[in-house]
């Protein structure tokens, strides 16, 4: 029948359309960034973390990087609480992803110390061996140029003092992404919620080990530890271990849980079984000519 009506069909299904793209389309995005959308807590970039994500996108970092925790519970147990729309109310353009040839970098800020980034950066593979990721060493060689970025804030309309861009002056490209990846994720408290807790009494199950054994373990110490603490534990981004009279409850619960403040993460992700193993080698670890 309505075929017999072409007008009245071409009406009625553009008013069809029209609802299905303003259910499906205009109200979510009238519905986000509002201001009961925004987090608190979640701060603009500084100048020089704005630049460093510039710099970012320029290398098409994102193009490997992902920066969305998704509602799946394998991308939360590895990453941390998924993301919400407040987290990104800055951000221009988001850079969300969906590829990952690296890791997902939405949980990063305060992850790792500062050292650690640059190390990373300079040679990704004297931290993460097996990664295929290119050397940004050659960034530190590039300084910032604050007239420039000046220039750029005013375009954006971003609300920078001179006092803030003058900062910029003895600054560089790697200081200036270091900066960006210290901040992504840590404007809020995600690391709270999803803070590991052990239950039950700890109990060391290799205190009858011999040494050789323990000596066995030490390929879990150089593959997960050795590029912050050395491989001989003498120390270098983190702490020197050599020395370190730690109980066994107190040494398993830094390894599985990490130091928030310190910028260590928890290597729960190993097992208790390894994180047992790592514990003993480390608490009885002997160096190169020791007895």
């Amino acid at each position: 029948m309505w075929e017999k009506k072409p007008v009245l069909l071409i009406v009625l299904a553009t008013c069809a359309i029209l609802v299905g793209t303003i259910v499906t389309m205009v109200l979510p995005f009238a519905w986000v960034n509002t201001e009961a959308d925004r987090i608190e807590g979640v701060t603009p970039y500084t100048a020089l973390q704005q630049e460093g994500r510039d710099v970012y996108i320029r290398e098409g970092c994102n193009n490997c990087h992902s920066q969305t925790v998704r509602p799946l519970v394998s991308d939360v147990l590895r990453y941390g609480e998924y993301s919400k729309s407040g987290e990104f109310v800055y951000d221009r353009p988001f850079l969300w992803g969906s590829k990952r040839t690296g890791p997902d970098l939405a949980r990063l800020g305060g992850k790792y110390p500062d050292a650690w980034h640059y190390k990373h950066m300079d040679s990704p593979r004297s931290m993460v061996p097996k990664t295929n990721m290119p050397d940004y060493e050659w960034l530190r060689d590039y300084p910032l140029d604050p007239q420039m970025i000046q220039r750029k804030m005013e375009t954006l309309d971003f609300p920078y003092t001179p006092e803030e861009i003058k900062a910029l002056e003895d600054k560089n490209e790697m200081d200036a992404i270091v900066a960006y990846m210290q901040k992504l994720g840590s404007d809020i408290p995600w690391r709270d919620t999803t803070e590991t807790t052990i239950v039950g009494e700890l109990v060391n199950p290799y205190t009858e080990t011999d040494q050789a054994t323990i000596s066995s373990w030490g390929s879990i110490y150089l593959e997960n530890c050795a590029a912050c603490h050395g491989e001989q534990m003498e120390g270098e981004i983190g702490p020197e271990l050599i020395g370190e009279d730690y109980d066994d409850e107190i040494l398993f619960e830094l390894i599985y849980s990490g130091i928030t403040d310190g910028g260590m993460p928890g290597f729960s992700s190993l097992g208790t079984d390894k994180v047992w193993k790592l514990t003993n080698f480390i608490r009885n670890y002997k160096a190169d000519g020791d007895q």
